[in-house]
C-alpha cells in the first residue's frame, strides 16, 4: 500500500511540475518571445510562424480575427504524437500531449500583462526595444521551462519525438535532422518577417540549449576512472546505481609499488553524484577520475520509457 501511495504521489508530484513548467513557457511566449519577434525551434516555432503569418493576413484583410496558437500546435503535433505513442512510450508521449496542450491554453489565455505588471514601464520598454535582452531573458525562461519538462520525463512534442525515435530505435544521428528542420523554419520567418528576427532567434535557441544543457544530464555522458583494491565491491555499485556494466584493468602503482585495479566505465552524468556516494562508501580510498564523454557507440543501458 505504501507503495502505491508513493508511486501515486510521485505521478502527481510530476504533473504538477509540468503544469507549471507550461505556464512558465506561455508566459515567455506572451511576454519575451514576442516582444523580439523570435521562433523557439521545432513545431512550437513552425506553429508562431503560421499563427502570425494568419494574423497578418487576417489584419491587413480587415477581419477583427484573433488566431489561436494552440490549435495550430496540435495538429502539427498530431503525427509525432503518434509516433511517440507507437514507438517512444505512452505515459512519456501522454504528459508530452499534456505539455503541448496545457503549453497552448495557457499562451490563448494568458493575458498580456501577466509580467508586465510585476516591472516599471521603462524596464517593460526598454526590453521591447531592445530584442537581444529580449532574446538572452526569454531563452533563460524557455529553457528552464523545457527542462522542467525533461526533468518531469516529458517533451515538448514535435522533432522532440522523431529524434528519440531515430536515436533509441533506429540508432541515427538526429542532430543534422532538427538543425535542417530549425534552418527552414528560421529562413521562412526571415522572408516572411524580415530577418532581423531570425538572427535573434538564433540567440533565443542557442541560450535554451545551454539552459537545458546545464539542467537536464540524462542525456550527457561521464566515463570513470576509478583506481581500487575492491574493484568487484565498485563493479557492482555502479550497476546497482546507472544498471551499466564495468571494465576492470589490472594496475600498479607507480608511486607505491602496490597492486591496484582500474574500473573503467561510462555512466549518465544525472548518474554520476549518486555513482561516487556509493562507491566512496565501498572503498573510501577510492581514487575517482571522471571524463566528459560526447559520444557513446555500442552497447549501452538507456532507461526505458514508459
Amino acid at each position: 500500500m505504501q507503495t502505491a501511495y508513493a508511486r501515486r504521489g510521485t505521478e502527481i508530484l510530476r504533473f504538477a511540475l509540468i503544469v507549471f513548467a507550461c505556464a512558465v513557457m506561455a508566459l515567455d511566449y506572451r511576454t519575451f518571445v514576442e516582444w523580439g519577434g523570435l521562433l523557439p525551434a521545432g513545431a512550437t516555432g513552425l506553429s508562431m510562424l503560421i499563427q502570425r503569418i494568419l494574423q497578418a493576413a487576417c489584419d491587413s484583410s480587415g477581419v477583427g480575427v484573433t488566431v489561436p496558437f494552440s490549435p495550430i500546435n496540435i495538429a502539427l503535433n498530431a503525427v509525432p504524437v503518434w509516433i511517440g505513442f507507437k514507438y517512444v512510450g505512452r505515459k512519456f508521449t501522454f504528459l508530452s500531449v499534456c505539455v503541448i496542450v496545457l503549453t497552448g491554453v495557457f499562451a490563448d489565455f494568458m493575458p498580456v500583462d501577466a509580467l508586465t505588471s510585476l516591472l516599471s514601464e521603462a524596464e517593460v520598454a526598454r526590453l521591447k526595444d531592445d530584442p537581444f535582452l529580449a532574446s538572452v531573458f526569454g531563452g533563460i525562461i524557455f529553457g528552464f521551462g523545457m527542462s522542467l519538462c525533461l526533468r518531469a520525463d516529458a517533451t515538448t512534442g514535435g522533432t522532440d519525438f522523431i529524434a528519440i525515435y531515430l536515436s533509441e530505435k533506429k540508432g541515427r544521428e538526429t542532430w543534422n535532422l532538427i538543425f535542417a528542420v530549425n534552418a527552414v523554419i528560421l529562413l521562412c520567418g526571415g522572408f516572411s518577417f524580415g530577418w532581423k528576427g531570425v538572427l535573434y532567434s538564433i540567440v533565443f535557441q542557442f541560450v535554451t540549449l545551454q539552459v537545458v544543457h546545464l539542467m537536464y544530464k540524462t542525456y550527457q555522458y561521464q566515463t570513470l576512472l576509478i583506481v581500487t583494491t575492491r574493484p568487484q565491491r565498485i563493479c557492482e555499485a555502479i550497476y546497482r546505481i546507472s544498471h551499466h556494466g564495468a571494465t576492470v584493468i589490472p594496475a600498479h602503482g607507480g608511486f607505491t609499488e602496490q597492486n591496484r585495479s582500474i574500473v573503467f566505465s561510462v555512466v549518465a552524468a544525472d548518474d554520476t553524484p549518486r555513482v561516487y556516494a556509493l562507491c566512496k562508501s565501498q572503498d573510501p580510498q577510492a581514487f575517482i577520475n571522471t571524463i566528459s564523454t560526447s559520444r557513446v557507440i555500442g552497447r549501452f543501458y538507456m532507461r526505458p520509457r514508459e
